[in-house]
């Protein structure tokens, strides 16, 4: 794991310097995970959106989870940004949307809060990068790898969303899991529950949350994002979004729009 990381490490530093639409059924929380522990993870983000319209006329509240890719821009899924029709769209959110990261557990530390001003949809998979209203210097982002994963490779995930289909709110705690890629494809990896619990996955409330290989407890690499799975828990192959296939465009678009 630790070669592996070191890796995509060397990759991700030689490919930052030459860098210098689908509706998708929401993706379903960590559910037989374990909780983090306070100061780990800190990347890891948990987004609010409220008064989501409904082609009927009324409103709704959701969440997602991701992760800080940059001082000011988070990573997460491409259809937590959606139209009235749940249509993937791009520019300002059209509804008030939130991100907090640097806590585990709201109720004991409320983290760091900034509001969504931007969103850029990726051309090829269900990823989004958003930009925040203010960036967040005191948290280490993750690096996006630039190497494709391989079946078998092991990663963490941590997210925010619930812990079961039953009565699913919005999770209050960071929880994490490890799982192992299972299948590639062109732009998304299927993954399976490694531990705690084979049939430790994802959950409603978990789209757009990160699977990463960690370094340390603080920052690490990131390989995809939670895209759409079966109810949880569940022991079969959940849906994310390979980060490597848009390594390029994730920065660039950091780069441009930075200011």
């Amino acid at each position: 794991m630790r070669r592996k990381l070191a890796i995509r490490l060397t990759a991700l530093a030689a490919g930052s310097a030459s860098a210098v639409l689908m509706a998708v059924t929401p993706a379903h929380a960590i559910a037989d995970g374990t909780p983090a522990t306070p100061g780990q993870y800190p990347f890891a983000a948990k987004f609010t959106m409220t008064h989501i319209p409904r082609p009927d006329g009324t409103f709704y509240n959701s969440a997602c989870s991701g992760a800080l890719v940059a001082p000011n821009f988070v990573l997460t899924a491409g259809h937590c940004f959606h139209d009235v029709n749940r249509v993937r769209v791009s520019g300002p959110p059209q509804y008030a949307t939130t991100v907090t990261v640097g806590t585990v557990d709201l109720s004991a530390n409320p983290g760091e809060t900034r509001n969504v001003v931007n969103v850029w949809q990726s051309p090829v998979n269900d990823i989004a990068l958003v930009k925040l209203d203010a960036p967040i210097r005191d948290i280490a982002p993750l690096a996006v790898s630039p190497i494709a994963p391989h079946v078998g490779e092991q990663l963490t995930m941590a997210g925010w969303g619930a812990t079961s289909d039953v009565n699913a709110t919005p999770g209050t705690v960071l929880n994490t899991g490890e799982v192992a890629v299972g299948e590639v494809d062109a732009d998304t990896i299927g993954v399976h529950g490694v531990s705690p619990s084979p049939d430790t996955s994802s959950c409603l409330y978990d789209s757009g949350m990160p699977y990463f290989i960690p370094a340390g407890t603080k920052t690490g690499v990131l390989v995809s994002v939670e895209s759409t799975g079966p109810s949880c828990p569940h022991d079969q192959l959940e849906t994310t979004a390979r980060a490597d296939v848009v390594f390029q465009w994730i920065y660039q678009n950091i780069a441009q729009n930075a200011g």
